[in-house]
């Protein structure tokens, strides 16, 4: 249980412009000298950019963020007990993540998170450690950032890039394929205003076998912001993690203030 809480928050963890028109082309098809071929390559390519340019318009920029996080994990250990997670952000700034037993209401473990550090409170064993953000990276053999770890608990796409390598329209769902330098990215969106399904992420690297399942769901416009209140993270390598978070209560743009202080009594671990 030590390192478990990391664990689940390592495996737990943006977007700029569109790829230019010809790429899209190529995409879609070769050009051809057929004038009635280029019109429909032309509307293809209208298509598919609206598409992508109103699944990067759901993107949600924020100030602040706070919410009330009901998780429930199973793992390579087995059932966890389930835990409910507060948590604070300041864009850019910090991550504050206060984790109690839902069952006997007491808090276990207090993180505070920035760009380049990561302080764990043991709240019933009085114990802290601190460490670099790369520790958790290290522990989790995750490959992520603060970036990615404030975009995926506000339910923005994580490892995703403008390197668009396919795009299909099927009758119920869109399928929109996307490569970074480590991951092969599978979103799978609404066909009406194409918000985020799922995201199937592959390793590039093979030997490692790292890949990742995010299911998004139960969507709510709140203020313009369409936040998806299911999530269930399913991630393997050697070990295997399926993790679901319920979001009961979340607020963006609120005024917030992250306190933390370690206890004189606390031991270093």
């Amino acid at each position: 249980m030590r390192y478990f809480f990391l664990v689940l928050i390592g495996y737990c963890f943006a977007t700029s412009s569109c790829r230019s028109t010809k790429h899209i082309t190529q995409l879609i098809a070769p050009i051809d000298s057929s004038s009635r071929l280029n019109r429909s390559i032309a509307d293809s390519i209208k298509m598919v950019d609206s598409a992508i340019q109103q699944f990067k318009s759901h993107h949600i920029n924020f100030i602040t963020f706070s919410a009330k996080i009901k998780v429930e994990a199973d793992g390579t250990s087995g059932k966890q007990p389930d835990l409910t997670a507060v948590v604070k952000i300041i864009k850019d700034s910090t991550i504050w993540i206060s984790i109690s037993s839902t069952f006997l209401n007491i808090e276990v473990y207090r993180l505070y998170i920035t760009h380049d550090s990561l302080i764990l409170l043991n709240k019933q064993d009085k114990w802290v450690q601190y460490r670099s953000l790369d520790y958790l990276q290290d522990i989790t053999g995750i490959p992520f950032d603060y970036k990615t770890l404030e975009d995926l608990l506000v339910g923005n796409p994580i490892f995703y890039s403008d390197n668009i390598t396919s795009f299909q329209r099927q009758e119920n769902f869109t399928l929109l394929s996307t490569r970074t330098e480590l991951f092969k990215n599978l979103l799978t969106l609404t066909n009406d205003n194409h918000l985020m399904l799922h995201s199937k992420l592959d390793d590039l690297d093979i030997a490692r076998h790292r890949t990742g399942d995010i299911t998004y769901g139960e969507y709510e416009n709140k203020d313009g912001i369409y936040f998806p209140v299911y999530r269930q993270i399913i991630a393997t390598e050697k070990n295997n993690l399926d993790i679901k978070l319920t979001y009961k209560q979340y607020e963006f743009n609120k005024e917030l203030s992250v306190n933390f202080s370690v206890p004189k009594n606390y031991k270093k671990n």
